[in-house]
């Protein structure tokens, strides 16, 4: 699978280098978003057969760092990854299965929170993460149900 010479031209643009591990993880993330780091080593490796384990965790450092990928740390669960699209929007996580959905920022501009408390600490906030928690549609169902015979349907378990 070749990678989309977009992600070459999005490399350069922010001075890094164009290697075919970028380029595999950038693919990666752009198919599956909101993997977790060994999610996103087994799909690049199985993928792009050059990439070594280490190879992908150091490209997915390097690639937060430039703001190309948007490393998702809700509180007691594992990061996720996203491609920073620089679009503004939040997530909501499930407490059930811990399915991670972009949602829509209910303001619309960055930071999209009132910002008062930090500007009257000094701060001049441009950017807001929220995480909403709750339970997903599957698991709300489940609870309901409590059926354990009907096949899992769950988008976490499709990856």
């Amino acid at each position: 699978m070749t990678p989309s010479p977009a992600f070459a031209d999005t490399l350069r643009g922010v001075g890094l280098r164009v290697t075919p591990p970028r380029l595999a993880v950038l693919d990666t993330l752009h198919r599956h978003p909101h993997l977790e780091a060994t999610d996103v080593v087994r799909l690049t490796r199985a993928q792009h057969r050059g990439v070594s384990v280490q190879g992908v965790y150091d490209v997915l450092r390097v690639l937060a760092s430039a703001r190309l990928v948007r490393r998702i740390q809700p509180a007691h669960a594992v990061a996720r990854y996203e491609l920073d699209l620089g679009d503004n929007h939040h997530h909501v996580v499930c407490r059930g299965c811990e399915v991670l959905v972009d949602v829509p920022c209910v303001v619309g501009s960055a930071p999209c929170v009132d910002t008062a408390g930090a500007s009257a600490a000094g701060f001049a906030v441009d950017e807001a993460e929220v995480i909403y928690w709750g339970l997903c549609p599957a698991c709300r169902d489940r609870a309901t149900h409590q059926t354990t015979d009907v096949p899992s349907t769950h988008p976490k378990e499709q990856v």
